[in-house]
């Protein structure tokens, strides 16, 4: 059911990730229809052209989830007491998939759009192709609002053709949570390349007399392929070629890579989730009762975590070889292209104020997502988050490095058939290079149809 909640416009700014968004979140994508629409000229500067002059009710739909409820109402208390003019009433829509599948119908149908809504990030470039989503250029131009103070890989993944159509907003990224404590104990050092995960999955796995697997190194989730894409695009492997058509996967790299991860998983060091509903409340549970010494997850779950285990969390960024790159996950905020232009301006103020800094470290702290600015590490509150929250530091430190998903319109066939294919090679077996052989043949009769 939807949740509505009244609220009043100010312009400060703010920004997280959900865990219902990225924790397996949909990173399908949907036609848009309705047409393109013509969105506002980037030629035009003029900060009165962006102001809001008469009284306004607007609508925000969102996919914060129950757990967030006291967040959201705080924030949306104090931006109710912040001034006069805008009333913002939010709506839990649902999911990222529930969530696009009602913008592409009120944009097609031209009506019942919001002011301002969330969307999953894989959906930025193809409503920024259909037209559906404003170019802020001009309103960030005349009002003079500071980009550049997102990640460099934040503010590409919210761009579309050189034009800046979102602004990040709930954004997480890949990770390996760790038991810090034993691994303190242990004294195992953390992988940080590709070439030490060897090491790393022999030591932090404990056999029993049977040879049976009592404590896994890590887990490596397999119901989406987001978890386990870097390992292959940090070593050179391009999942799409350039020719848009091709993939890459069936490469010498690709299967090495591979291989590699069905001998972790033959020799007991990991295990593959495979991609059944309770994948991922399964691989939680073994890392919570100390059957996993790590798992690889997304930073929305770190208050999940740390809520539920008797153990110190740690984070750390996943090991790395040519490049050290992660990828953005969950959702960036929009204002719809067809609305009018008193709507859009009541909508650009309220963006502002959940894109601030203040509001930034509000959600990060209220949400167990991650802060998005790099000015809050200069600030007392950026400082006491990290005081609260240590293992965020891993995070802080890499902001640049997180970059924008991949695009293409046959993305999400792609991944459910590398997805599967996968999880048949690790769990059933079979030859590595005809598994792969058989799975690229597949994605490139996809991409060749898209």
């Amino acid at each position: 059911m939807k949740r509505k909640l009244a609220l009043g416009l100010a312009a400060v700014m703010a920004a997280g990730s959900l865990a219902g968004c990225s924790g397996g979140g949909s990173t399908g994508k949907a036609a848009v229809g309705g047409g393109a629409a013509e969105t506002t000229e980037a030629a035009s500067a003029d900060p009165a052209d962006y102001e809001v002059t008469e009284p306004i009710t607007i609508t925000w739909w969102h996919a914060l989830e129950e757990q967030y409820t006291d967040t959201v109402e705080q924030i949306v208390n104090d931006f109710n007491n912040s001034q006069d003019l805008i009333t913002v009433e939010a709506e839990y829509v649902g999911s990222y998939s529930d969530v696009n599948e009602a913008l592409v119908a009120a944009n097609a149908a031209g009506s019942g759009l919001p002011a301002i809504t969330v969307a999953n990030t894989p959906y930025v470039a193809e409503y920024g192709a259909n037209g559906l989503t404003e170019d802020l250029t001009p309103y960030i131009e005349a009002t003079g609002y500071d980009v550049d103070d997102f990640g460099d890989g934040m503010i590409a993944a919210s761009q579309y053709d050189g034009k800046q159509v979102s602004l990040p907003f709930l954004i997480s990224t890949q990770i390996m949570f760790y038991n810090k404590d034993l691994v303190d104990e242990l004294g195992i050092t953390l992988p940080t390349t590709w070439e030490e995960m060897d090491t790393f999955m022999q030591e932090g796995t404990a056999k029993a007399a049977d040879g049976s697997t009592e404590r896994y190194a890590t887990i490596i989730p397999g119901w989406d392929q987001w978890y386990f894409e870097t390992f292959y695009l940090n070593q050179g492997v391009n999942i799409i070629n350039d020719d848009q058509v091709t993939t890459d996967l069936n490469s010498d790299k690709a299967v090495e890579i591979a291989a590699k991860l069905k001998e972790w998983c033959d020799n007991g060091y990991t295990y593959w989730t495979g991609t059944a509903d309770d994948a991922s409340s399964n691989m939680r549970n073994n890392f919570i009762s100390g059957k996993a010494l790590s798992v690889i997850h997304t930073t929305s779950l770190y208050d999940t975590y740390v809520d539920q285990c008797d153990f110190e969390v740690g984070m750390a960024w996943l090991p790395g070889a040519e490049t050290k790159n992660q990828e953005i996950g969950g959702c960036v905020l929009l204002i719809p292209a067809k609305n009018d232009q008193a709507t859009k301006n009541a909508a650009w103020q309220f963006m502002q104020y959940l894109c601030s800094q203040d509001v930034n470290m509000t959600w990060a702290e209220g949400t167990g997502y991650m802060p998005t600015r790099k000015s809050v590490l200069e600030t007392e509150a950026g400082q006491a988050f990290l005081e609260q929250k240590p293992a965020f530091q891993a995070v802080f430190d890499n902001l640049d490095l997180i970059n924008p998903r991949i695009q293409h319109p046959a993305w999400n066939q792609l991944t459910t058939i590398w997805k599967n294919s996968m999880a048949e090679l690790i769990i059933e077996g079979g030859d590595v290079q005809e598994a792969m052989d058989q799975m690229a043949m597949e994605i490139d009769d996809v991409l060749g149809d898209a």
